[in-house]
């Protein structure tokens, strides 16, 4: 079992960043995988972002060039840089972990809230 619990998230201008950070209760070094999803108001939980223990990472092609996926595993954390942030990018972001390339893990945090508005 792994607690996630992510923060980070809130108001931002079109063009703007945050950085979204998730912490996790326990050593993350095991996973296969560190992802990021996110989930719009009326859409389903699409995958934006993941992160592989050899540090191979995927992205959603919405973001590409846009954020950055990273984790620290020394500190148990994983990270979203998110540049030139759009109002479509307006989602609850969530933390996962144990999943793969494809599909997501069974350990989510509770979400963060995601408003690129002007």
């Amino acid at each position: 079992q792994v607690q996630l619990v992510e923060s980070g998230g809130g108001l931002v201008l079109p063009g703007g960043s945050l950085r979204l950070s998730c912490a996790a209760s326990r050593s993350i070094f095991n996973f296969n995988a560190m992802g990021w999803y996110r989930q719009a108001p009326g859409k389903e939980r699409e995958l934006v972002a993941v992160i592989t223990w050899g540090r191979v990472t995927k992205y959603a092609d919405s973001v590409k060039g846009r954020f950055t996926i990273s984790t620290d595993n020394s500190k148990n954390m994983a990270y979203l840089q998110m540049n030139s942030l759009k109002p479509e990018d307006t989602a609850i972001y969530y933390c996962n972990a144990g999943g793969g390339f494809t599909t997501a893990g069974p350990y989510w945090g509770q979400g963060t809230q995601v408003t690129v508005s002007s």
